[in-house]
């Protein structure tokens, strides 16, 4: 493995910390319910996470990933999501495979670390808490902290500052077509995990700088560096 140098760490959560998906896809399909819309598959709404709450749930009433404009009915679908979704935010969500150990061994580098979310802020510190990471964060900069949210290299511009480490000093570790042009914009290597929700996955994957490893992997990267 190529040696890895950071200064401090910022994690992507939704499809890269934990797999949420199943939990949303309860969301959306109780919100939707209550619209008089039919149920859609979690393997669907997979394919449709990652740029935040609302885009999520016009999509799902769009039925389809690419939208020009919001259905009529997104504001509506939305207020419903937030509800479902509080109740049943971490029912069956859980991390992925290596990443508390990931963290753990992160930790002991003392490398500074922050989550940087579209996920709004209501939701983004409970579920660290439910699922026990939330300890290992200094910073969390959910997407309805700033007026902006990824794409736009703000979140992690901002995180990195809250950490008290220099944006090129950073690595962002993520997921997303989203999370590669908030790194790239912010000048920010970056680090693919290889699963998640990529949503246009040919994008994303022809990135050429970046990286694929698993956050056990990051971590024994980092550690072979020090």
């Amino acid at each position: 493995m190529k040696p890895l140098q950071a200064g401090g760490l910022l994690f992507d959560l939704d499809g890269t910390l934990v797999d949420s998906a199943p939990d949303l896809a309860t969301a959306v399909n109780h919100s939707l319910a209550d619209l008089g819309h039919a149920a859609l598959s979690e393997t669907r709404v997979r394919q449709w996470i990652g740029d935040g709450a609302r885009r999520l749930v016009a999509r799902a009433i769009a039925g389809r990933r690419d939208i020009d404009a919001e259905p009529p009915e997104t504001e509506a679908a939305l207020a419903r999501f937030f509800v479902h979704y509080h109740d049943c935010l971490c029912d069956r969500s859980q991390l992925y495979p290596g990443v508390r150990d990931g963290l753990d061994r992160l930790r002991a580098l003392g490398r500074p670390m922050a989550v940087v979310t579209n996920k709004p802020a209501a939701f983004t510190g409970p579920l660290l808490e439910a699922l026990g990471i939330a300890g290992y964060f200094g910073a969390t900069v959910s997407g309805d902290t700033l007026g902006v949210k990824k794409p736009d290299p703000a979140p992690l511009i901002h995180a990195a500052d809250q950490l008290g480490v220099a944006v090129g000093d950073c690595l962002y570790v993520g997921d997303s077509a989203a999370d590669q042009g908030a790194a790239a914009a912010a000048g920010m290597p970056l680090v693919r995990v290889p699963y998640g929700y990529p949503g246009d996955d040919a994008i994303f994957a022809d990135h050429p700088a970046a990286m694929t490893l698993t956050i056990d992997q990051l971590a024994t990267g980092l550690t072979n560096a020090s």
